[in-house]
C-alpha cells in the first residue's frame, strides 16, 4: 500500500455537487504526502455511469496514464454531458519515484437540467395582495414503492423554501439567489429521496420578495425587476424498476396565505403565530379553503443550473451583554458585528406583539442607534400564538450587533436571544496571529467584514438600505477574500453578474446586477471585470474563469481605448473614494487627479489581460495588449510625471498608483518612493488614502524596501488609521477611519457603515509580509510561495496559514534572543523561496524547514 493518496476530489470547486450547468466540468484534488519533497509526476482519472463500473470497465472515461503534475482543473473530456447525467469518478497519481498511489475515494458529480424542453413544469403563484403576505403554495402526490432517487429541480421569482412532507428541504436562505432575473434565473437542485416514501407525499412551498421584488434599486425602491412572485418546481423520482415520477407545477396546486405577513431584506420580517398552518406542507391537511394556483407567464430570461454559493447558517453567537435602557426596552449584545438573524425565544400571551429592531451601535444613552441605516427599518415583529416558541425570520436579514425587544411581559433572559450568523458557505482557508493583540483584532475585523458581505454577492454593506454588489469594493478585497476562505465558486458566480451587468458598448457596471440603468465605466470600479477572475485564477490554479471572462475583458479594453483620447483615461468619477483630504461635497474629489487614477487603472487591467491571454494560450492578443499596456504608460509618464519624478497632485495615491502598478521607469522610482515617504513622515506617519490607494500602501512600501514605514502605519493607532476603528470599539471594518470615535461619537449618519469590507484589503499584506507567504504571481494556486517576513516594528512573532488547493502551508516567526527563527511548511507538489535580508535566497521543496538569522540583519 502506497503512503500516499489524492484527496479532496471536487468538481468545478465543490464536493459531489448536484445540478450543475458546466458541461466541460474541471476536476481537481490534492496529494496527501508527509514526506519531504513530495510531489505528483503522473495521472490517472476514469468515470463511470455507476461507482462499481470504476471497479470493472469505466463506461465514460478513461485518461490512462498522464504524466503531469496538474491536479487543478482537469477538464473533462468524457462523452458530452447529458441533463440529468450522473457521473462517478475517481484517480491515482504517480510520485517522483514511479510509484502509484491506491485508487482516490469515489467521487461524483451531476448535471442539471440543461435544455428548455427538460422542463414539464408551469410557473405557478398567487394573486397579489395587499400588504403582500408571503404566499404557500401545496399539493399532495402518490409515489409507487422502490424510490432509488429523487430530484427537485427548483427556482422563483423571489425567494422559495421547498418542504415536503412536513420537513424543510436543506438550510440554504434566499435561493435561488441575486441575478439579473430579465437576463438570468438559477435553478436550485435538491436531494429530496429522504424526504419522500410510498404512498401519499406532499410538497409545499414559501415564496418572498426577495431581491426580485424587495426594496434593492437605488436607496431602496422596490420592483426592480417585477412585482409577482412565482415558483416553478419540477421533483422527478426515479424508482427501482427504471421508470420515473414527475411532479410538476400546473393548476392541481393550491395556495393561501400564512403567518408572514410580509418581508423584506431591508425592513424586515412581520409574522404573526396565531396563522400558523400545522401540517400545511404534510398529507391529510385541510386545504379545501385554499384557492387555486394561478399559472403566470414565464419570463424571457434564461434558466439556468445555479452557479451561487449557497447562503446558510454558519455559527451561532450568544448573547455577551444583557440590559434596559429605558422601562420595557431590553437590548441585548452579541459582541461581535455581524450578519444574519436573531432567533428569539419567547413565553408571552396570545396576540402579543413582540417588536424586534436591530443596530450595529449603540447611543450614549445605551439605545440603538439606527440613523446610519437610513430608510431601511431592519425591523422584525412578531405577534405570539401563547406559551413558549421560538421566532426565526424566513425571508430577511440584518447587520447587527445589538437586538432590541419591546412588547415584552415581564423581563426575559439574556439566554433568550441568540444571533444566527449567514454568510455563502465558503470553507476557511486562512489564519493570521502575531505577537500585538491590537492587530489581532485587526485581523477579526478583516474576517468578520467579508463573513458580512458575502452573501451570494459581495455587497457593500448589511445593513442599510444599500446592500449592492458595488464593484470597486470587491476588486480591493479581492485577494483577501481568497485568502481567508475559499472563494472560487462564489467569485465564479459573482463574475458571471459582472459580465450580465456589462453595457454592450463595453463598459462594466458600477453594481453588480446592475440596478442603476447602466450607469458605470468608471475606473477601479468597472476594472473589477478584469481584476476578480485574475484574483480567482490567481489564488484557485484554475484558468477556466479566465476562459469564460475572456471576451468580456477584452471587450472592456477596447471600450477604453476608444474612450480615452491620447490613451488618457478620464472616466473615474468615485476617484479615491474617502480619501481623508477629499471634498466634504464630493467623496470622490481629492488631491489624485481622477484621469490619473483612470489612466493608471487603464494600464493596469490591460497588462492583466495581457497576462490572462498568454495564458490561455492566445500569443497575438497577449503581443497587442502588452503593446497597448506599453503605450498607455508613456501616456501615463507624459501627462502626469514630471522629469523629477515627481506626480501631479503630489498625493500619496498618485504615487502608490505609479509604483503598484509599475507605470514609472526605473530611474523615476525611488524619488517616487521618496515623496511618498516623505508624505507619510509629514502627516506624523499616517496614511490619507481612500479606496483606492489603502489597499496599495503597505504592500508598495513593503516590496521597495520601505517596510519599516508599512510596519509604523499598521501599529499606528491615531486617526486614520487601521487600528483607531479597532480601538474605538470596532468589530468589523468600517467604511469611515472615524466611522466613531470615543470623544466625538458617530460620523454623518449620510453614509456610515460599520460593516465596510474595502479597507480590510491589508488583510493580504498581513497574509504575505507580516506572516510570510506571499504567492508568485507567475505560479497561481499557491504552487510557489516566497517567504518573505517583514519583521521589525515591535512585533516579537507572528505566524499564518493558508489552505492553498495543494494543501496547507504555514509560515511563523519569532524572535528570541536577538535572533530571528523562522519555521516553514509546504504541501505536496509546491515549492518556495526563503528570503530574509542579508542572505542569499533559498529555495524549498514539500516538508518542513527551520531557520535562523540574526535580527540586525532584519533591520
Amino acid at each position: 500500500m502506497a503512503f500516499f493518496k489524492p484527496v479532496e476530489l471536487k468538481t468545478e470547486h465543490r464536493v459531489n455537487p448536484i445540478g450543475i450547468g458546466e458541461t466541460t466540468p474541471r476536476l481537481s484534488w490534492r496529494m496527501e504526502d508527509s514526506r519531504p519533497g513530495a510531489h505528483q509526476t503522473a495521472w490517472q482519472v476514469v468515470a463511470a455511469s455507476a461507482p462499481e463500473l470504476l471497479d470493472a470497465k469505466p463506461d465514460l472515461w478513461d485518461t490512462g496514464k498522464v504524466r503531469s503534475g496538474d491536479c487543478i482543473g482537469i477538464a473533462w473530456q468524457g462523452p458530452k454531458l447529458r441533463s440529468r447525467q450522473r457521473v462517478f469518478w475517481r484517480v491515482r497519481i504517480w510520485d517522483s519515484a514511479g510509484e502509484v498511489s491506491d485508487w482516490s475515494e469515489t467521487a461524483s458529480f451531476e448535471m442539471g437540467l440543461l435544455r428548455k424542453a427538460d422542463w414539464r413544469s408551469a410557473w405557478i403563484g398567487r394573486p397579489l395582495e395587499p400588504g403582500r403576505p408571503c404566499p404557500h403554495l401545496r399539493r399532495t402526490f402518490m409515489l409507487r414503492g422502490g424510490i432509488v432517487r429523487a430530484r427537485a429541480y427548483m427556482t422563483a421569482r423571489g425567494v422559495f423554501e421547498l418542504h415536503l412532507n412536513g420537513r424543510r428541504v436543506g438550510c440554504d436562505r434566499f435561493a435561488p439567489g441575486w441575478t439579473d432575473y430579465r437576463r438570468r434565473i438559477q435553478v436550485s437542485t435538491y436531494d429530496v429521496a429522504d424526504h419522500l416514501r410510498e404512498g401519499e407525499n406532499a410538497v409545499g412551498a414559501i415564496l418572498g420578495d426577495g431581491w426580485y421584488a424587495g426594496r434593492i434599486r437605488g436607496l431602496g425602491r422596490r420592483f426592480w425587476y417585477g412585482e409577482q412572485l412565482s415558483l416553478l418546481v419540477q421533483i422527478e423520482v426515479e424508482h427501482a424498476d427504471g421508470s420515473r415520477t414527475r411532479i410538476a407545477g400546473d393548476e392541481t396546486w393550491k395556495t393561501s396565505t400564512g403567518p408572514i405577513l410580509g418581508a423584506d431584506f431591508y425592513d424586515g420580517e412581520a409574522y404573526d403565530a396565531r396563522l400558523e398552518m400545522r401540517g400545511w406542507s404534510e398529507p391529510g391537511f385541510d386545504d379545501s379553503v385554499w384557492s387555486a394556483a394561478r399559472l403566470f407567464t414565464p419570463p424571457e430570461a434564461a434558466l439556468v443550473p445555479s452557479r451561487s454559493v449557497p447562503i446558510r447558517p454558519q455559527e451561532e453567537l450568544s448573547a455577551q451583554g444583557f440590559s434596559e435602557p429605558r422601562p420595557g426596552v431590553f437590548v441585548f449584545d452579541l459582541g461581535q458585528n455581524m450578519t444574519g438573524l436573531a432567533r428569539i425565544r419567547l413565553r408571552q400571551p396570545r396576540g402579543r406583539e413582540i417588536v424586534v429592531r436591530y443596530a450595529e451601535m449603540l447611543d450614549a444613552e445605551g439605545t440603538l442607534y439606527t440613523e446610519n441605516l437610513r430608510t431601511a427599518k431592519c425591523t422584525d415583529r412578531y405577534i405570539c400564538r401563547g406559551g413558549e416558541e421560538l421566532f426565526e425570520p424566513h425571508f430577511t436579514f440584518h447587520g447587527f450587533r445589538y437586538v432590541e425587544l419591546t412588547g415584552i411581559a415581564g423581563r426575559p433572559e439574556r439566554e433568550d436571544v441568540v444571533g444566527v450568523v449567514l454568510h455563502s458557505d465558503m470553507a476557511r482557508t486562512g489564519d493570521f496571529a502575531c505577537s500585538d493583540e491590537r492587530v489581532n483584532r485587526l485581523y477579526s475585523c478583516i474576517v468578520w467584514g467579508q463573513k458580512g458581505n458575502f452573501l451570494d454577492i459581495p455587497t457593500d454593506c448589511p445593513q442599510r438600505d444599500e446592500r449592492l454588489g458595488w464593484t470597486g469594493d470587491a476588486q480591493v478585497f479581492a485577494n483577501t477574500a481568497c485568502l481567508n476562505f475559499d472563494a472560487t465558486a462564489f467569485f465564479g458566480k459573482w463574475c458571471v453578474d459582472v459580465d450580465d451587468a456589462q453595457r454592450p458598448d463595453g463598459a462594466f457596471t458600477n453594481t453588480a446586477p446592475d440596478v442603476y440603468d447602466g450607469a458605470g465605466g468608471e475606473a477601479a470600479w468597472g476594472d473589477a471585470g478584469v481584476i476578480c477572475p485574475w484574483a480567482a485564477y490567481r489564488f484557485s490554479g484554475d484558468a477556466a474563469i479566465l476562459e469564460r471572462h475572456y471576451a468580456a475583458m477584452t471587450k472592456w479594453i477596447r471600450w477604453r481605448e476608444r474612450n480615452s483620447p491620447g490613451l488618457i483615461h478620464a472616466h473615474a468619477a468615485w476617484g479615491d473614494w474617502l480619501a481623508i483630504d477629499a471634498s466634504p461635497d464630493d467623496l470622490g474629489r481629492s488631491p489624485t487627479p481622477r484621469d490619473l487614477i483612470g489612466t493608471a487603472y487603464f494600464a493596469h487591467s490591460t497588462a492583466i489581460v495581457a497576462k490572462v491571454a498568454r495564458v490561455l494560450g492566445r500569443r497575438a492578443d497577449a503581443v497587442r495588449f502588452s503593446k497597448l499596456a506599453k503605450r498607455i504608460r508613456a501616456a501615463f509618464n507624459r501627462e502626469f510625471v514630471a522629469p523629477s519624478g515627481r506626480i501631479v497632485g503630489d498625493s500619496q495615491t498618485g504615487y502608490l498608483l505609479a509604483l503598484g502598478f509599475d507605470l514609472l521607469p526605473a530611474a523615476k522610482r525611488g524619488h517616487a518612493l521618496e515623496r511618498l515617504v516623505k508624505d507619510i513622515e509629514s502627516r506624523g506617519w499616517h496614511l490619507s488614502t481612500g479606496f483606492v490607494g489603502t489597499p496599495l500602501i503597505a504592500p508598495v512600501l513593503t516590496r521597495f524596501g520601505r517596510g519599516d514605514v508599512a510596519l509604523k502605519l499598521l501599529l499606528q493607532t491615531t486617526y486614520p488609521s487601521w487600528l483607531y476603528p479597532v480601538l474605538q470599539g470596532a468589530t468589523t471594518m468600517w467604511e469611515r477611519w472615524n466611522s466613531f470615535t470615543l470623544d466625538q461619537g458617530f460620523g454623518s449618519a449620510g453614509m456610515n457603515s460599520f460593516n465596510h469590507y474595502a479597507y480590510g484589503a491589508v488583510g493580504e499584506w498581513l497574509y504575505g509580509a507580516v506572516g510570510g507567504i506571499e504567492l508568485d504571481l507567475d505560479e497561481p494556486g499557491g504552487r510557489r510561495i516566497v517567504f518573505r517576513p517583514c519583521v521589525g516594528g515591535g512585533l516579537t512573532w507572528a505566524r499564518c496559514t493558508w489552505k492553498s488547493p495543494y494543501g496547507t502551508m504555514s509560515s511563523a516567526w519569532r524572535l528570541e534572543g536577538g535572533r530571528l527563527k523562522l519555521d516553514i511548511a509546504l504541501p505536496p507538489n509546491t515549492r518556495g523561496t526563503v528570503m530574509l535580508p542579508g542572505r542569499r535566497p533559498v529555495d524549498v521543496g514539500p516538508g518542513e524547514h527551520r531557520f535562523k538569522a540574526r535580527h540586525k540583519e532584519m533591520q
